[in-house]
């Protein structure tokens, strides 16, 4: 049987090829296994020979990623050389479902860059998501607060270079850096929980600094390698509306316009609580449901 490696040319076009993130940040394509092709073809020897009269390539990868099949898709691995700071990688590392080799500060020096902000890039605390960010703050505090971290960071690198000079062992020296140092990985994940990846960390609530490396993971280096695997990605999970068993609920209430009986399944529920003045206060399954519902022409009533 003669066989040939599956590969992807747009892919091949970018092959080591620099991609900026943040300020000091990049994201490149090592290497890769397999394409659109590779994901039918293991779909295809489960049962044969048949799907292939019932539809083509681009059909099946759409099915298997409406109807979650997503072993076929585990069969494309891509390895990638990112640069990113320390808190954002924290959040990176905690899929764990990639392999990974990070740059080691007890064998090498610290990369001595530092991921500083703008001033119009600091944002204040969410009020509706403890874990979030509101609003940018006033140009005139983010100015202070900018000029503040590069002191910081010069200190803190100064007293880094100082404790690296005087003996002290690269392990020690460098507990005190600050998490917006930068660090370099190789990661290589499989398409599977590579879109997974995407699928949480390019949507609008996560964090501004890991969603640019994903942004820029899936609209740059995924969209050319599986072209067909990215256009039903972004139509059945990236871009779909999916609505709970709760929010079923209230939906059909309100499409018939409703809203009284909304707002009291909305209570029984607990997406809305009645406060001592009459006035109700949304909770978090309320807030969820209400960014919904102008992509179904509704508005919530709350």
């Amino acid at each position: 049987m003669e066989l040939s490696r599956a590969t992807s040319p747009a892919l091949d076009a970018i092959l080591g090829k620099t991609f900026k993130v943040l300020d000091d940040g990049f994201v490149r394509v090592v290497d890769y296994m397999g394409n659109d092709t590779s994901i039918v073809q293991a779909a295809r020897v489960s049962y044969g020979d048949g799907t292939k009269k019932g539809s083509d390539d681009e059909h099946l990868i759409r099915y298997l990623m409406r109807h979650l099949h997503t072993t076929p898709f585990e069969m494309c691995e891509l390895k990638l050389h990112v640069r990113a700071p320390m808190d954002v990688w924290r959040q990176w590392v905690r899929h764990r479902t990639a392999s990974i080799n990070e740059y080691s500060t007890r064998y090498s020096l610290a990369i001595d860059a530092a991921r500083e902000l703008a001033p119009d890039e600091w944002r204040a605390q969410s009020t509706t998501n403890r874990q979030g960010s509101g609003e940018a703050l006033p140009p005139d505090v983010g100015a202070a607060l900018t000029a503040e971290e590069k002191e910081f960071h010069a200190a803190a690198r100064a007293l880094y270079e100082k404790r690296i000079e005087a003996g002290v062992s690269r392990e020690i020296a460098r507990k005190d850096l600050p998490l917006a140092t930068y660090t370099e990985a190789y990661w290589k994940c499989n398409l599977k929980n590579l879109l997974h990846f995407l699928a949480l960390r390019m949507p609008g609530a996560a964090q501004y600094e890991i969603r640019a490396y994903a942004e820029l993971i899936g609209r740059e280096i995924v969209s050319r390698w599986v072209p067909a695997a990215w256009k039903a990605f972004v139509d059945y999970r990236l871009e779909a509306l999916s609505l709970t068993a709760p929010e079923q609920r209230i939906v059909p209430l309100l499409a018939r316009g409703d809203a009284a009986a909304a707002v009291d399944a909305a209570l029984s529920l607990g997406f809305v609580r009645r406060q001592d003045d009459g006035s109700l206060k949304v909770l978090r399954e309320g807030a969820e449901l209400a960014a919904k519902l102008p992509a179904l022409g509704l508005s919530a009533p709350w």
